[in-house]
């Protein structure tokens, strides 16, 4: 499965639209996680307990999306776009979208 930010691929052309397909996921703060970005509030660095939580959320979000594509016969998702917004105290939802097409080579 082809993914793509661009609406266009060179070489490729669409041969059929099939609408719009998504994926998403909530994620809340995990307690040994928020101890460790205090420390580093403290001291300085990356928070990478946070990075990894937001990553596993993106790629769960995106395999989501795949899933809904596939089972429209896409063979590509052009014009993919990330979301992230808060939804609770301590949990935001990873939303990705994107155009689901059957690609031909020119």
């Amino acid at each position: 499965m082809m993914i793509s930010n661009l609406e266009l691929v060179h070489g490729q052309h669409i041969r059929e639209h099939l609408g719009l397909v998504q994926g998403s996921t909530v994620r809340s703060k995990h307690v040994g996680r928020d101890m460790m970005a205090s420390l580093k509030n403290v001291f300085g660095g990356e928070l990478t307990g946070y990075t990894e939580l937001l990553q596993e959320s993106r790629d769960e979000a995106l395999q989501r999306m795949i899933a809904q594509a596939t089972a429209l016969g896409a063979n590509a998702v052009l014009n993919v776009r990330f979301s992230t917004s808060s939804v609770a105290q301590g949990a935001a939802e990873i939303y990705v979208y994107g155009t689901a097409v059957i690609l031909e080579s020119d």
